[in-house]
């Protein structure tokens, strides 16, 4: 660490509205813990239901996990997203809305837990949420310590009415405090990818966003937020950050809230997988239509984003509307997306060369949306791709005498 940012995370220290203890210092004694080997899999309450969130909604939520067999598929995490708060008491304590959540947080955290999930919930590196409810400035290690005897096993960490704070030291020291609370707690640093923290959330959390938030479309920009592809754009050259127990995060799922096709929504879906993102739903899993649930319950495309291996897709070739992304996989195989952006069906094709194959290889090619196997490839593999579609495919190499 240079001198001038030592300073700057010193002086940022003294001037924390509460003080603090003297063994609460930005110095990292504790290592991250390994809570995210492969990337967090789970649903969050905003883009759904945004400050709409209560209870009685979050239990519907659970129990649709586990009953759905989203549960089995890999879903763990229920996170509350913003608006959970309402208050500090005289303590400093931060308070629930008790006329939204009138059992208490705790009590909701044995629900959820109850249901073989994980809990996890909201907060802020600001002095207020970006909804206007308390924050955590100066208050880290108290709320840290609050979120443990609740039971929280998540912090989605968020990056509104900071001021002038460094980013990277403020989320180290939300960071220092969850590690010293008693309680693994998985840190999602959500700062927008505005202070590079591909450079030191590998340290300090363990997914970290790239971008602003994600809505509910294809293509287009509304005011902080931006479409589907308009994110997938950004993500071109961030596989070199990404890896097991350190997450490059997109922003959540928008499959099932209405905003686009199927076809779009199994692109999105297919596209976070090959990404290697956390794969947070952020519908109403307690109403989701057959198409919603046959997406986020594939279990092929599922693998790919769970692969063992932590190496997160490249764009290998594009040509105007036609992209090709690309994977290794743990045991040699590849994943590859055919990536159609037009307006109109076409026919692709990915050659073995394309993937660093050996030309003479033959391989199985499994079609995990239509799910079907093509034994003894040869040469490369293809298909038409839909308006707005991909073909998503799991190559399995065999070296041929």
């Amino acid at each position: 660490m240079n001198l001038h940012r030592l300073v700057v995370l010193v002086a940022l220290f003294i001037v924390a509205t509460v003080p603090v203890r003297a063994n609460e210092s930005l110095h990292l004694d504790a290592p991250k813990p390994d809570l995210a080997g492969t990337p967090p899999m789970g649903w969050n309450s905003w883009n759904r239901f945004g400050c709409n969130i209560d209870e009685a909604t979050v239990r519907r939520q659970a129990e649709a996990m586990a009953s759905s067999g989203l549960a089995a598929a890999g879903y763990r995490y229920i996170v509350i997203d913003d608006c959970w708060q309402a208050s500090r008491d005289d303590a400093g304590n931060i308070v629930a809305d008790a006329a939204r959540f009138p059992a208490g947080i705790r009590a909701l955290a044995d629900f959820v837990h109850s249901k073989g999930l994980k809990f996890g919930l909201y907060s802020d590196a600001g002095t207020l949420t970006c909804g206007g409810r308390p924050g955590s400035a100066g208050r880290e290690f108290q709320d840290a310590r609050q979120y443990a005897a609740w039971g929280v096993d998540y912090l989605k960490y968020d990056w509104c009415h900071t001021g002038t704070r460094d980013a990277e030291a403020a989320y180290t020291i939300m960071a220092k405090a969850l590690r010293e609370s008693g309680r693994d707690i998985v840190l999602s640093i959500c700062e927008w990818g505005n202070n590079h923290p591909e450079r030191w959330g590998p340290t300090v959390g363990h997914l970290w966003r790239t971008t602003g938030d994600i809505y509910d479309a294809w293509q287009g920009r509304r005011d902080w937020s931006s479409g589907m592809v308009d994110i997938l754009d950004l993500q071109v050259d961030a596989w070199r950050h990404s890896g097991p127990n350190r997450w490059n995060d997109p922003d959540m799922l928008e499959v099932g809230n209405g905003g686009m096709t199927t076809t779009e929504y199994e692109s999105h879906f297919s596209l976070w997988a090959m990404l290697a993102a956390p794969l947070i739903a952020g519908d109403d899993l307690s109403a989701m239509s057959p198409d919603t649930q046959r997406i986020l319950s594939n279990r092929d495309v599922i693998a790919i984003d769970q692969d063992a291996l932590g190496q997160q897709a490249r764009r290998i070739w594009k040509d105007g509307d036609q992209e090709i992304w690309a994977r290794p996989l743990q045991g040699g195989d590849v994943a590859v997306v055919l990536f159609n952006r037009g307006p109109q069906a076409v026919t692709m094709h990915v050659g073995w060369a394309q993937l660093n194959l050996p030309a003479r290889i033959q391989a199985d090619v499994a079609d995990l949306w239509r799910h079907r196997v093509t034994r003894g490839a040869r040469d490369g593999v293809g298909g038409l791709v839909a308006s707005h579609g991909v073909v998503m495919l799991r190559i399995s190499p065999a070296i041929v005498p």
